[in-house]
């Protein structure tokens, strides 16, 4: 009997609430008490009236004509890799009573969330905004699915479900909101932003940009004398940072780029670092290009200016996928030889895990360093990193403490024996890629070692 009201209740989108339960537990142990006490029994008899009067009731709220609600989800145009992108819906309460509403959204499989609720109480005639968040951690293209609305009136015995089919795709593309936000390190000189170092200009470069009043503080070997004789007041030459240099980010896809960090693999890591430089190069008026290769090469773009330049390194970002084979820079050298014909920074993101696999593709780069600026980008690895760390109190972790301060020290021996051939390095957890891939960049164009 009972699997059969529910059967039927589910079928009209009917559900019980908590307080049916409450009331009818309560009636029910009047029923139970009234054996021993027969007084009880005409009292557990009016209750279960007005118990079953108030369903119906509850009923007739829910399921009058005039209930009406619409809802309508709001998605940015694309979602950003890695980041928290904000998801909104709007419910209009079309009915002449106040409900109170819960909110189920069904998300993409990708996100693996099944817990999402909001609930709220809406007012006759209104519409409330509801924002939530959700961070990607894998490219492509994500179906948001229907909008299911559970409503109950102010009895709250029953609830109605009302269902809007809300399909939608979305993009996912790499961090845009990172590009965003690091490009803004390119407007000023000196960035306040967390994490970016300040750093002082050494003598400056030979692009000319124009001649103005002296200043206190300005340097006195930039004064033009002749300008100077002329105005009968000091000027000085104003230089700036040279101008369309060429910057390329080269990105192993191979194997040891598919390892896992709060999510994300490190190649998607290196995939939003890649454009945050791109976009930073262009904001500072040089040529950004693009390049991947694992056992085989992949997309190339040649490094070029303009907002166009862009676009093309986003989309060409979004449709790289991982291999799962080991990366060739036999290859990658000889790539470079016929795709980049002039000097150029090269940002290489790879991984090495060990020294030996440094040691094999030294000679490698090298050659390429000797032809380029190259910077070498690799990671730590965070969780040996951390557990290197902890204090040890038996036998056993001191000597798994032991191993892990042995592939740390590793990762540093590796550092030095690249910059110890005047190879540029970068080790950095995958968290802090972006912001140490700009600072090194800044870095290098305030030093004039473009």
């Amino acid at each position: 009997m009972w699997k059969r009201l529910f059967k039927l209740l589910t079928l009209y989108d009917v559900y019980l609430g908590k307080r049916f339960f409450l009331v009818f537990g309560a009636v029910t142990a009047l029923f139970v008490f009234a054996f021993p006490y027969p007084i009880l029994f005409a009292v557990a008899k009016a209750c279960l009236l007005i118990a079953s009067t108030l369903v119906i009731v509850d009923l007739m709220l829910l399921f009058n004509k005039g209930v009406r609600l619409s809802c309508q989800r709001k998605l940015p145009r694309k979602f950003s890799l890695g980041d928290l992108n904000t998801v909104a819906i709007d419910v209009h309460n079309h009915y002449a009573l106040g409900l109170d509403i819960t909110i189920l959204d069904e998300l993409p499989v990708e996100f693996q969330k099944r817990d999402l609720e909001i609930r709220d109480f809406i007012d006759k005639d209104e519409v409330k905004h509801f924002n939530y968040q959700l961070r990607p951690t894998v490219r492509g293209e994500y179906t948001f699915h229907d909008i299911h609305i559970f409503i109950s009136s102010k009895l709250g015995l029953l609830r109605r479900r009302i269902s809007q089919q809300a399909e939608q795709q979305i993009l996912v593309y790499p961090s845009i909101v990172q590009m965003n936000r690091f490009s803004l390190m390119a407007v000023a000189k000196i960035s306040t932003m967390k994490g970016v170092k300040k750093v002082r200009k050494l003598g400056s470069s030979y692009e000319f940009s124009q001649i103005r009043n002296y200043v206190k503080g300005d340097d006195y070997r930039s004064i033009n004398w002749k300008a100077t004789s002329r105005r009968n007041s000091l000027m000085v030459n104003q230089y700036e940072d040279e101008r369309s240099q060429q910057i390329y980010s080269v990105i192993d896809k191979g194997r040891s780029m598919q390892m896992p960090f709060d999510g994300m693999s490190l190649l998607d890591y290196a995939i939003n670092t890649a454009l945050v430089i791109s976009s930073v190069s262009l904001q500072k008026y040089d040529k950004a290009g693009l390049m991947t290769f694992s056992d085989k090469v992949g997309a190339t773009i040649k490094a070029e200016t303009g907002s166009k330049q862009l676009n093309l390194i986003i989309d060409t970002l979004y449709r790289e996928k991982p291999r799962n084979l080991e990366a060739n820079y036999e290859l990658l050298y000889t790539a470079t030889k016929k795709f980049i014909k002039r000097r150029s920074l090269i940002f290489l993101y790879t991984n090495f895990e060990s020294f030996s696999a440094m040691q094999r593709v030294l000679p490698l780069l090298r050659r390429i360093n000797s032809s380029h600026l190259l910077v070498v980008v690799f990671f730590e690895n965070t969780e040996i990193v951390d557990y290197s760390n902890k204090e040890a109190s038996t036998t056993e972790e001191i000597y798994y403490k032991t191993i892990a301060s042995k592939f740390v020290e590793e990762k540093y021996r590796i550092v030095q024996e690249l910059r110890q051939y005047g190879i540029q390095v970068i080790l950095t957890r995958p968290e802090d890629l972006s912001v140490n891939s700009v600072n090194k960049y800044l870095e290098m164009k305030s030093r004039g070692m473009i």
